[in-house]
């Protein structure tokens, strides 16, 4: 009889080195997949606080002023050696009109021996490839007469001073493209600083932005306290001196800033630094531009070279040459009309004004305006007058 009953499905049987390599594949994406989630859950390096963010963007603007002074005396040294270039060519273009009026007189010479008769010995000197060599056979100068001996001798030194002439303006040249790439570099320099500090501030959010600016307000209210403060200590010694009762004071300087100057100008000064003091004011609101002079924007030295230029006292381009010009003061000592120089790196200046506030062109993104000496580290200070 025929069985009614399903035949059973027969088990495939796996061999077992196949069960052996699936079972290691499963465990490797098992550990692969164990250790992704495992990176996915290590811990991230942590946003920037607002206290490091904004030290990072004073540091990146502090160095944009450092380049923005190389700058300056890059374009200062670009502009005096293009003057030099231009006189060194006018002088060697002199010189060849010389030697070419003194070629022509020795033909003068040569033609009229030819006409005479023979090659004469000026004319020999005019075709020779090397004339020097040929004026140094003393048995030929003694055939020419005492005016072509004088030709001769002219003619050889125009020579001789359009060749150095020449020389010179080439060198001049070298040294022009030299402090051209400087310029270069510089700018490129300053370009890549503010870019930065642009856009580590942009990625702020409001809430950021808003804890920034009151650690800015802090950082100008503790500045102004220090103005006040030294506002008052001048006060008192005025009062003092008026009274008869201190005198002038030699003033080594106390705090930031040193100096050796009496603390006292005598009228004339006081008549200039208030020209000075004149004309910054009536630049303020103006906006900081790296680089400039004015009369639309300024950076630092531009503004306090521009406002002594007004007083008639001429400043030299950049922070580093206007801190060694005139004489050093104490901090307690200053005066308006005094320059008031920051950082150790002498980075940037302003002009002070009085009860411990100056004038200048803070940075990129600000207009010129009155400020705390204190809102920055004092290097020292400078009375250029």
């Amino acid at each position: 009889m025929a069985s009614h009953r399903k035949p059973r499905t027969r088990m495939l049987t796996v061999p077992a080195h196949r069960r052996t390599a699936a079972g290691l594949t499963t465990a490797a994406l098992a550990s692969v997949t164990l250790l992704t989630q495992t990176a996915d859950a290590s811990p991230r390096k942590p946003a920037p606080s607002i206290e490091e963010v904004k030290k990072k963007v004073d540091g990146l603007y502090r160095q944009a002023e450092v380049a923005t002074q190389k700058y300056n005396a890059a374009k200062e040294r670009s502009a005096t050696q293009r003057d030099k270039v231009d006189e060194l060519r006018d002088a060697a273009a002199e010189r060849t009109q010389k030697m070419n009026d003194a070629r022509r007189e020795l033909g003068t010479f040569a033609s009229a021996q030819y006409r005479s008769g023979g090659l004469s010995p000026t004319a020999q000197l005019m075709l020779a490839q090397d004339p020097q060599q040929f004026v140094d056979r003393n048995h030929l100068m003694k055939r020419l007469t005492g005016r072509q001996q004088e030709a001769v001798a002219d003619y050889q030194d125009q020579q001789a001073q359009a060749a150095r002439k020449r020389a010179q303006a080439t060198k001049g040249l070298e040294e022009l493209q030299k402090s051209q790439d400087s310029l270069k570099t510089s700018k490129q320099e300053v370009q890549g600083k503010l870019t930065e500090a642009r856009q580590l501030l942009s990625r702020l959010t409001a809430q950021e932005k808003e804890r920034l600016a009151e650690l800015e307000r802090k950082k100008k209210a503790e500045a102004k306290r220090k103005a006040e403060e030294l506002a008052r200590e001048q006060a008192e010694r005025e009062r003092e001196q008026d009274g008869g009762a201190g005198g002038t004071d030699g003033g080594s300087g106390s705090g930031s800033g040193t100096g050796s100057g009496s603390g006292v100008p005598d009228g004339s000064y006081a008549t200039k630094a208030e020209k000075a003091i004149a004309f910054a004011r009536a630049q303020m609101g103006k906006p900081y531009v790296w680089g400039a002079t004015g009369p639309a924007s300024y950076d630092c030295s531009g503004l306090t070279q521009a406002a002594w230029k007004a007083a008639g006292v001429s400043l030299p381009r950049t922070t580093w040459d206007q801190v060694k010009t005139g004489t050093r003061v104490a901090t307690q000592d200053l005066q308006p009309g005094d320059l008031v120089f920051f950082y150790d790196d002498i980075s940037h200046v302003g002009m002070y004004i009085g009860d411990g506030k100056m004038i200048h062109a803070p940075k990129p993104g600000a207009n010129v305006r009155v400020e705390s000496i204190y809102y920055m580290p004092i290097y020292g200070n400078v009375r250029p007058a």
